[in-house]
Parts: structure tokens; sequence; C-alpha cells
């Protein structure tokens, strides 16, 4: 089942080089996971409901233990703190939901399990 790396970056001034650095090195990390981005921080965007302070990075991989691994590497972790020493952000895995995925049998389940014993 596909998996996503999430991030909600909060960039504070003008690109560091040490964040050019990361950007250009960052694919080389994903490709041996089969990671890729989806959307990286499009500066388009329209906030429908709350507020969204920051730049959106999605990024897809084959499965959670995939993007686990990612992260994880060696050569990930090499690259991470260019970003980090310059940009704030909350990053996330989650796993996507399984082909034929039914909300509406989410739904029944939820009501089942909030209703208790019977």
């Amino acid at each position: 089942m596909t998996a996503y790396a999430l991030a909600n970056l909060r960039p504070q001034t003008a690109p560091d080089d040490e964040v050019l650095v990361y950007i250009e090195r960052v694919q080389s990390t994903l490709d041996p996971y089969g990671g890729r981005f989806l959307v990286h921080g499009a500066p388009e965007r329209e906030v429908l409901e709350g507020e969204w302070p920051g730049a959106l990075v999605m990024i897809a991989f084959p499965s959670m233990e995939a993007a686990r691994s990612w992260y994880d590497s060696a050569a990930y972790q090499e690259i991470l703190p260019l970003r980090t020493r310059h940009i704030p952000g909350d990053i996330l895995l989650i796993d996507g939901v399984p082909p034929g995925y039914d909300p509406a049998a989410t739904a029944a389940a939820m009501r089942t399990a909030s209703a208790g014993p019977a």
C-alpha cells in the first residue's frame, strides 16, 4: 500500500545555500526507496479552511517500510541537517488507503464501535 512522507515546512527567509544543496541532493536519497515527489512546496495554493502557514511537501513511497527506510537511511540523515538548521517544520509518515477504500464502511464501523456492547 502506498505510504506518504508529508512535511509542513515554514521557511523564515530566502533559501540558505545549505538548503539549496539539500534540495539538489534529496532525490538521490529517494531513488533507492522508490520515493517520488507529488508536491514540493507549490507556491500556488488555495486555503479553503483554516490556515496553512507553510510549504507542503508530499512524497509517495511504495510502502511504509520503504518510507521509514528512506528517512532512516545514512544518505538522507547525512543531508537532513542542511534543511533542519534553516527551516523548521512538521514531518510525518502515513499510510494511504487501500484500493477500493469505502468511507461509508469506515463510518459504519465507527458507528458500531461507538454504540458499545448491546
